[in-house]
Parts: C-alpha cells; structure tokens; sequence
C-alpha cells in the first residue's frame, strides 16, 4: 500500500461499518497534534513575516548574507529529520522527542529580543533544529493513530490545521507592530508565549504513542512487524529484528517500495523551485507593487488550507500516485503560466492557486504513503529519511536555481525548471506503477 496502491480493500466493508470508520477517521491524536502544530505556527510565521526586514533593515545585514543564513537554517533543520526521527523510534516514544523539538522552538524565542547578529543565528539555529526534531515523530504519530484506508484524510486535516497558524501568524504579527510600542521585541516576545503555549497542549493532549497501531491490511512482508518483533515473512530471532538502530532504519531502503518512493521524492526536489522564488517571478512578471509581495505567501497558505483534507481524502479513495503526480502537474502548469500567459492581473491568482494546489497534493500524501511502507517499530526513521532526501533535494535546487538565474536570466532558468519537472515527473509516473500480481503457479500436469 503506497502511492501506487487504493487505500481500502475492495468490497470488504459493509456500508455501517465504512460510516463508523470514517468517523474514527480523525482521532482525537490526530486533532491535538494538529492544535499543537496551529499554535506553534502562529509563533513560527509571526517571526518569519517580520525577521527579513527586522535584520536587512533594522541590523544592516546584507541580501546576500540573509539568504546563506536562511539556506543553511533550512539545511539544518533537514538533517536534523533523521536523528529526529531515529530517536524516536529507538525510545519508542514519538511524543517525548517531538516534544523536545517543539520545547527548543520556544526556549530559543527569547534569543530574538537580543540585538545581535550572534544571538540571532543561534536562535535561528535552534528553532530549526526543533522543527527538524519533530517533524518524522509527529508525523509518525498521525500515521499511527488513524487507520491505513484514512492515513491520506488525517494527514489532510493535520496539514489544513497546520496552514490556518500560517495564516494567522502574519496577521498576528501586523496588529502587534501596529498595537505595541516595542515594534519588533514586541512581536518576539508574544511568539514566545506562543509556544509555550502549543508545548503545553502537546504535554496535556497528546498520548505518547508507545504502544503502535495494528499492520496495516494487505501489507508486504517487508512492512509489517509481528508481534514479538518479529518481522512478518521474515526469518530468524525476534529480539535482534526488533532492535532499532541507524543500520535498521538505513535499512528500509532495501525495501523496493521505500526506495521508489525516496527516489522519486528526491528527484522531484530537485526542480522544486523554491516558494521565495516563486514569488519573484510573479512580481517581476506581473509588476505587482513591492507593498503587496508579502501577501503572496499568505495565498498560497489560504488555497492550500481550502484543499489540504479534501485532497488527503480523494487519496485515500482514487490512489496516493494519482494525487501526489496531479500535484506536481499543478505545479507544471504553474511554471508555464508565468513563462508564457499574459501578464494579465488574473496571473497571479492563478499561479497562487495553483502553487496551493501543489502543496494540498503533495506535503501529506507523501509522508501517509511512507507509512504504509514502513514498519511500525521504525515509521518516524523511514518518513524521515524521504522527507531528509526531499528537503535537501529542495535545497539543491535552490542553489542551483540562484546561479542559473544570475547567469542566464529568470525566464530561461524557469524554463530549465520546467522542463526538468515534466521529465522527472514521467520517470516518477513509471516508477511508481503498481506492482503487477503474480501469475499462479500451473497445477503440474496441466496441458496448457
């Protein structure tokens, strides 16, 4: 079960028993995780919408020097997934290590009122390194609480939760600087607040998730663990199957499944252009008003919060493949849009629902197709091991973007994108394709 495959197995639910699962589809796990991620997002986004001019501005630091700490912050967090990840599962408690990454996101908020440079990058620092902490064992602890035919529509509802603190962040942080008279200390300090709070509903409403959900129905082998610990279909003791350490969870990748799910993420990053320049190429395209370039964030959270639950639950129903390719189609046509439609005023609009669209399709369904490849006893090493190889293919293509931007021009390096995504869309299209079901063996003797 994976993005090449239907969630539910066909014709084995009555119609009483398919209404009772899907109100059991969002459980009340999945509903705090998301509360958690919502405050803690309000907290995020009111430092991210005013940090920018807060330091070019305000601290004098260079365009240039913003951009390397912003791209080394991200590459931090990225790394950060996989021992994020791995020591959840070698604790066997998701709730204690996501919760140590959302507490470092909140300590480091006080570091943001000290007018250094110094101060600042370290808190930049350790706000990533929190998010980087949290993220697989959050994840992990979605995919665990809800049932694999409703793994697409509760990582839907967690995401759509997640948008709606991005949304409001910024907002947040506009009627802080407008209402206060400490301007950018005063939005800090309320971010800290922020998080303590969403630490605080972690700590109070989500269970710890030591005791994993039953295999999923209709896994492989190499997916599911038996109890004992036990690999099932799989041979020898069970106490050394069951110990996780990095050559287990470096492991997964023998798993064909996991590998083409790790390789399309990756290969498709590398033409992800990245959301900042995005918003470049529709400001410049368009000529949009510099005073309006902060809003284009805004709606592309607003498109992605409108369609992140009901593109999980059309996974669940039609195939994660068909969804997550659609996505990147979106994104396609985004790109073509602004290499060649008119700048009419409905262009940028358009771009925006479309970059929505991209993200509704794909930030969830990939990480519930990860889970329903990947035991239990190592479901946040293996989501973070494909989100650690998208986000630092992401990377690379921001660099490598930038240089082929300065060098060629915008419309040329776009074009270059574009054309990579169509090509590794169509490899990902093919190696994502269900597995076909073995023929049955001939009875011996049979003519045929």
């Amino acid at each position: 079960m994976y993005l090449a495959d239907r969630s539910a197995p066909r014709g084995s639910t009555a119609a009483p028993d398919r209404v009772r699962g899907t109100v059991r589809a969002v459980s009340p796990t999945v509903l705090a995780l998301g509360t958690v991620s919502l405050v803690t997002d309000v907290s995020t986004e009111m430092v991210t919408a005013v940090l920018p001019l807060y330091l070019v501005v305000g601290l004098g630091l260079s365009p240039l020097g913003f951009g390397v700490l912003d791209g080394v912050q991200n590459g931090v967090s990225a790394l950060v997934q996989l021992t994020g990840g791995h020591l959840a599962d070698r604790v066997r408690n998701h709730k204690l290590v996501a919760g140590i990454g959302y507490g470092l996101s909140a300590l480091c908020k006080p570091l943001l009122l000290v007018p250094h440079l110094g101060a600042l990058g370290a808190a930049l620092a350790l706000d990533r390194t929190g998010k980087g902490l949290r993220t697989a064992p959050r994840d992990a602890l979605i995919s665990l609480s809800a049932p694999p035919e409703h793994q697409g529509r509760a990582f839907g509802v967690h995401r759509a939760m997640d948008t709606t603190g991005a949304l409001l962040g910024p907002i947040l942080a506009f009627l802080v600087l407008g209402a206060a008279a400490g301007g950018y200390d005063a939005v800090f300090a309320v971010s800290g607040c922020v998080a303590a709070l969403g630490v605080l509903v972690l700590i109070l409403f989500v269970p710890s998730g030591k005791k994993p959900a039953a295999p999923p129905d209709g896994a492989p082998p190499d997916a599911v663990v038996a109890p004992g610990g036990k690999a099932a279909g799989g041979t020898g003791g069970g106490a050394a199957e069951a110990r996780v350490d990095l050559r287990a969870a470096f492991g997964l990748l023998r798993s064909r499944r996991l590998r083409a799910l790790f390789g399309c993420a990756v290969l498709l990053g590398l033409t992800t252009v990245s959301d900042a320049f995005l918003y470049l190429l529709v400001q410049r395209r368009t000529g949009m008003d510099e005073q309006l370039f902060p809003l284009l964030p805004l709606g592309t959270a607003a498109v992605f919060l409108l369609l992140a639950l009901p593109a999980g639950r059309l996974a669940d129903r039609v195939g994660r493949r068909a969804v997550f390719l659609a996505g990147h189609a979106g994104l396609l046509l985004a790109y073509a849009l602004l290499l060649w439609a008119p700048a009419t005023p409905a262009l940028p609009y358009l771009v925006l629902v479309l970059h929505g669209l991209f993200y509704a399709a794909t930030d969830g369904v990939l990480p519930a197709a990860v889970a329903a490849v990947v035991p239990e006893r190592l479901r946040a090493s293996g989501i973070a091991l494909v989100g650690t190889g998208q986000a630092l293919a992401r990377f690379c293509c921001s660099l490598a973007f930038g240089a082929a931007w300065a060098a060629w021009g915008d419309g040329p390096a776009l074009a270059a994108a574009a054309a990579g995504l169509a090509c590794c869309a169509a490899v990902a299209g093919l190696a994502l394709r269900p597995a076909r079901p073995a023929r049955p063996a001939r009875p011996t003797g049979d003519p045929r």
